[in-house]
């Protein structure tokens, strides 16, 4: 099998019939020259050892030289034997809250914010893990299921924000239960969700759904952003920044509940961290994976390929040598061999 590295380089071939062009006129140019001016017997008396197939020898000898050298660019590849290449990771869905508590400021630039840089930093450093990501609100949506398309994943997180669900409200039931779900094998011991929110619920028993989660195998990160101090909720319109406000006109106050957070941890056998840091949590996050039994997606075979490029370029320094030492003046071994039938 045969493959070529550089294939950009094939276009300076097209030098190949310029160069001949170019002899063929020059040659005939000269040799049009010489006849105006002497006739064959007198030239030969002048400049005997003088060989016009000589010319043609060097022509040919430069012509190959280059031929290979471009070959020597490209790079030919051949393949010499097979590799099987197993790729092992961890399942991970993100379920990630967009309710309107995640437009809080009490943490920078805000909760929701906060939450995609977590989960973009951990996609960034996940190598052979497959990813998903559910959206929640008053009810979850699946915004991505499990690949192993990075680029894909991080475009998908980019596109998070508080008006995909347009129902109020926090429910974290749902986005458990619809993780129980994003799993192709209900077997494996490698299946984690990664709960980002500020642990705000509305909701059933948030508490109660994640134990029957864990129950089939999956573990738990949670991870809550945002303060217990809590912050007011923006909502911005244009210009325009208002506040948003209870039924009797107040302010509403949003507080991060980091208790209910750990308890969703900490009864699913699972883990928790504060979001606050986001290097910090990234790191955590990544320790707990490494920890992880590793499941087996994928296996594959590959053709290893070794590179060819020296030889050809040292074909082609080899005719440059020739071309170099072949003057276009007889010499006397190669009359010998009169391969030109010279007289």
């Amino acid at each position: 099998m045969i493959q070529y590295e550089e294939t950009r380089y094939l276009f300076l071939l097209i030098m190949i019939p310029i160069l001949i062009i170019g002899y063929l006129i020059f040659y005939y140019w000269k040799k049009s020259i010489l006849k105006t001016i002497f006739n064959q017997k007198i030239l030969k008396k002048i400049v005997p050892s003088n060989s016009f197939f000589k010319g043609w020898l060097k022509q040919t000898f430069l012509c190959f030289a280059l031929v290979f050298m471009i070959f020597g660019l490209v790079n030919p590849q051949i393949g010499t034997e097979t590799e099987t290449v197993k790729r092992e990771g961890v399942d991970l869905v993100f379920a990630i809250d967009v309710s309107k508590s995640m437009l809080a400021e009490d943490i920078a630039p805000n909760r929701l914010e906060k939450s995609k840089r977590i989960a973009g930093e951990l996609i960034n450093q996940l190598v052979s893990d497959r990813v998903g990501i559910i959206a929640y609100a008053s009810s979850a949506i699946p915004h991505l299921p499990i690949t192993t398309d990075y680029a894909a994943a991080r475009m998908f997180l980019a596109s998070l924000d508080t008006n995909m669900i347009s129902s109020q409200g926090t429910s974290m039931s749902s986005a458990t239960n619809i993780a129980m779900n994003y799993f192709d094998d209900v077997d494996q011991s490698n299946k984690v969700v990664c709960l980002l929110s500020d642990g705000e619920d509305h909701g059933e028993d948030a508490l109660s759904a994640a134990k029957n989660a864990a129950k089939n195998g999956i573990i738990f990160i949670s991870i809550v952003v945002g303060t217990e101090k809590g912050a007011v909720i923006p909502i911005k319109k244009g210009n325009q920044i208002t506040y948003k406000k209870n039924l009797d006109g107040e302010v509403v106050i949003t507080k991060s509940n980091f208790k209910k957070m750990n308890q969703i941890a900490y009864q699913t056998n699972g883990f928790f961290i504060e979001g606050i840091n986001t290097d910090n949590a990234v790191r955590e996050v990544i320790e707990i994976l490494k920890a992880m039994d590793k499941k087996e997606f994928e296996s594959k075979q590959y053709v290893k390929f070794k590179d060819q490029f020296q030889w050809f370029l040292l074909i082609g320094l080899t005719f440059i040598t020739l071309d170099v030492f072949l003057l276009n003046r007889k010499t006397e071994w190669l009359k010998k061999l009169n391969l030109f039938n010279d007289e």
